[in-house]
């Protein structure tokens, strides 16, 4: 029987290079992985979401064997893996923004800028979980040409049938009104329990929030106020890239009538659509998410397509 965990903490993490980027005179901090001695390699960015910020994301250590950082995990696959932490979160700098999609499709163009440049690539893989799905999909409009494949976990088109953003739509006038809102432990905890309890380990949500809350309990509220008022922030009849749109069985946010929507209008027939059972909404920290790690090395590393002639 197959290990249903079968990827744990390595011995010697890939190294973690740390770099700074300028978007209008505002320091973003941009990370990258790869693993030791490797040579041109395809580029994943990843791209977080509302609540966390890009280490807390994507390169989290939580207490045992198992491994959590994605960074690590794919870089162990072969990939040159980024990630940035968006204006206002992580180690970025601080304005009276609200950092809602737009900015953080700005954000990603200063940072591309940077990637490719470093890395010799003309385009990069993307992957984006929740918001950071919108932010990737939105930049993968604005520029085309920087993108390879995208995958977009998490993701919501125009909210149909999404019970949390109905719940989170309550408190719309406060996103209007404020830049930012309150994300202390027990908001990181509820993370991980408003869909459906038992599809992450506990321990998580307090390493997230350990690592996280260092950086302060308010988070901007740009991208709240982007999925309870102004979805869709992203056409998918200009999203020209091959696309994998990925949501977990208990998923409380993006629900699959939505999803299958947006998948029918993308323009490219090079797409797939994926529901990873015994997951919720937070795909990166569930018990499953070595599926998801499966499902996106499959597809970010499909052959090239041949044609007849």
């Amino acid at each position: 029987m197959a290990d249903p965990h079968p990827y744990l903490r390595p011995a010697e993490p890939p190294r973690r290079t740390d770099y700074t980027v300028e978007k209008s005179g505002i320091p973003l901090a941009v990370y990258r992985k790869r693993q030791s001695g490797a040579g041109a390699t395809p580029v994943l960015f990843l791209v977080h979401g509302s609540s966390n910020s890009a280490l807390s994301s994507f390169d989290l250590s939580v207490p045992g064997d198992e491994e959590y950082s994605s960074m690590n995990v794919f870089a162990g696959l072969g990939y040159d893996v980024w990630t940035m932490d968006h204006e206002n979160y992580g180690r970025s700098g601080r304005t009276e923004g609200n950092s809602d999609i737009a900015s953080g499709v700005e954000d990603l163009i200063a940072a591309s800028e940077l990637v490719l440049r470093e890395t010799g690539e003309e385009r990069m893989h993307m992957m984006g979980e929740s918001s950071g799905a919108l932010r990737a999909a939105a930049f993968a409009m604005a520029r085309p040409e920087r993108v390879g494949r995208l995958v977009l976990n998490a993701f919501t088109y125009t909210g149909r049938n999404s019970p949390t953003l109905k719940k989170r739509a309550e408190q719309v006038e406060f996103f209007r009104t404020h830049s930012r809102r309150l994300r202390d432990r027990d908001m990181i905890r509820s993370i991980f329990t408003r869909d459906h309890p038992g599809t992450s380990d506990p321990k998580v949500a307090e390493a997230l929030a350990d690592q996280e809350l260092q950086f302060g309990d308010q988070v901007p509220t740009g991208t709240y106020l982007d999925m309870t008022a102004n979805l869709p922030v992203v056409d998918p009849l200009k999203v020209t890239a091959p696309v994998m749109i990925v949501r977990g069985e208990h998923d409380g946010i993006a629900s699959e009538e939505d999803l299958l929507d947006f998948f029918r209008l993308l323009p490219n027939p090079d797409r797939q659509f994926t529901v990873l059972a015994g997951a919720a909404h937070a795909l990166v920290y569930g018990y499953n998410r070595h599926h998801l790690w499966h499902a996106a090395h499959a597809f970010l590393s499909m052959p090239a397509r041949r044609d007849a002639g």
